[in-house]
């Protein structure tokens, strides 16, 4: 072989070597260091197939032959026959929030009603969607037959956004298009929050978010607000139990590296230990590394001497929280975020969840003298949890403020007054002029118990 040759075929070589080695940095580094703010890919499915007023079903799991026949009566317009229909799927299935929106709506129909949107994730989380319904119908329910909003009814327009930014966005975008939408509440995470915030500021339409806490969403804009105490309030309240009450000196942290509001509340949570003298265990524990190990992280975490574990949970991984708990078999007492304030951590968490404390923004037992949690039993069959009650607080916010001002720009300047006041769930409600709510978290613990029918309850820690 010519010594040209020989010369070629090194240098091609090396050129392959060093395609391949940049190519292996960049699959590790993505890998490692996974990026929040990735590009959203456009939706493309049939958005009117999840948006509805009452002229469809969204949740097909409380389908009925009743609640069938009133949404193709609405569709049809033919509304006395919706009423009808619908209230007699109200009878088989009372704690079904779909049906008590449509039902209401019927009843607006006519009556030159006020027209807000919710937005949840039926094809996310089930569960949580429900919560939040829950709490925008009771509130539509109890405003509509106590005079509505200065004489005129309340009607709710309900799309399904699976927590996806691509289809909050055009969801968003069809809202802000729509001059009948008033203002909206959503969306769930953070993640979802932030894709449609810049959309409703834009559009200067409200959005009230019940559940998002990322701290990005603060001082966002004169039109962005939040019922859900700032995440700085969760981190705080977990460090200072940890580290004051319960005496804990070093806390390891599993967190999310794909959701805003799992990377918030583990940034404040640091801030919140050192202030309190504490240390944080440097163990790499992210629930979305492809390569996750629930037992792997709990070893790693008392190998290094943790000897709490706080889960910085996420509503996309809900499960591989759930997993940790189980793995943990009492070696490290756990602490989580408000995320996992939810029936799934009790049906399936169980022994293994028992004694685990949370930060939440709100428990029925929080306010003694307050009217909801007894209004909300009768409506649903009992105890809601905290995504129902501040999606109740989000509908109250935004029915107070059409009562001084029925216009976009109008209530938004409503709700930014230091002047604003509403009663909800959690007392007042009142923001500050970041759109934060101006409210503290509280602390609640796994133990057994019978109102939730998974032989386990959350209960109020006392203070």
């Amino acid at each position: 072989m010519s010594q040209k040759n020989e010369t070629t075929i090194l240098i091609l070589a090396l050129i392959i070597t060093i395609g391949l080695l940049f190519t292996g940095f960049w699959l590790f580094n993505r890998v490692i260091n996974p990026q929040i703010n990735q590009p959203i890919p456009p939706f493309t499915g049939k958005l009117e197939e999840r948006i509805s007023i009452g002229n469809r079903i969204l949740i097909n799991q409380d389908r009925n032959s009743n609640k069938e026949a009133g949404v193709k009566a609405f569709a049809q317009g033919d509304i006395y026959t919706a009423i009808s229909q619908l209230e007699s799927s109200l009878k088989k299935k009372r704690n079904d929030p779909e049906t008590w929106i449509y039902w209401n709506n019927a009843k607006a129909g006519e009556n030159n009603p006020l027209k807000i949107g919710v937005s949840v994730p039926i094809g996310g989380n089930l569960n949580i969607a429900k919560e939040i319904l829950r709490g925008v119908a009771q509130a539509q329910d109890e405003a509509n037959n106590t005079g509505g909003i200065n004489g005129m009814l309340l009607q709710v327009e309900i799309a399904n956004d699976d927590n996806d930014p691509s289809i909050v966005k055009k969801i968003a975008e069809k809202w802000v298009k729509d001059t009948k939408i008033l203002a909206v509440v959503g969306h769930n995470t953070s993640n979802a929050t932030l894709a449609g915030a810049p959309i409703y500021q834009q559009g200067n339409l409200v959005m009230i978010s019940p559940t998002s806490n990322a701290k990005k969403l603060s001082g966002f804009g004169s039109y962005i607000f939040r019922t859900i105490p700032s995440i700085s309030s969760e981190a705080e309240v977990i460090a200072s139990y940890a580290i004051k009450k319960n005496r804990l000196s070093k806390l390891a942290i599993c967190a999310d590296s794909q959701a805003e509001a799992s990377q918030s509340f583990k940034e404040e949570l640091i801030a919140a230990v050192d202030n309190e003298g504490g240390k944080i265990s440097q163990i790499a524990c992210d629930f979305s590394d492809p390569s996750f190990n629930p037992g792997g992280a709990i070893s790693q975490a008392v190998s290094d001497g943790a000897e709490g574990l706080v889960l910085a949970a996420s509503v996309d991984k809900i499960k591989r929280s759930l997993d940790i708990i189980r793995a943990n078999k009492g070696r490290l007492s756990l602490m989580a975020n408000s995320t996992l304030y939810t029936i799934d951590t009790l049906k399936l968490g169980q022994a293994e969840a028992n004694e685990m404390v949370l930060a939440a923004p709100w428990h029925p037992q929080a306010i003694p003298d307050n009217p909801f949690p007894q209004n909300a039993r009768k409506y649903w069959g009992g105890d809601v949890n905290w995504r129902t009650a501040l999606a109740y607080d989000a509908t109250q916010a935004i029915i107070a403020g059409l009562k001084q001002d029925n216009t976009r720009q109008g209530l938004g300047k409503a709700l930014s007054s230091s002047q604003f006041s509403a009663n909800g769930a959690m007392g007042k409600i009142q923001f500050l002029p970041s759109g934060d709510r101006n409210a503290s978290s509280i602390l609640v613990k796994i133990q057994p118990g019978q109102s939730s029918g998974t032989g386990y309850d959350f209960a109020p820690v006392p203070q």
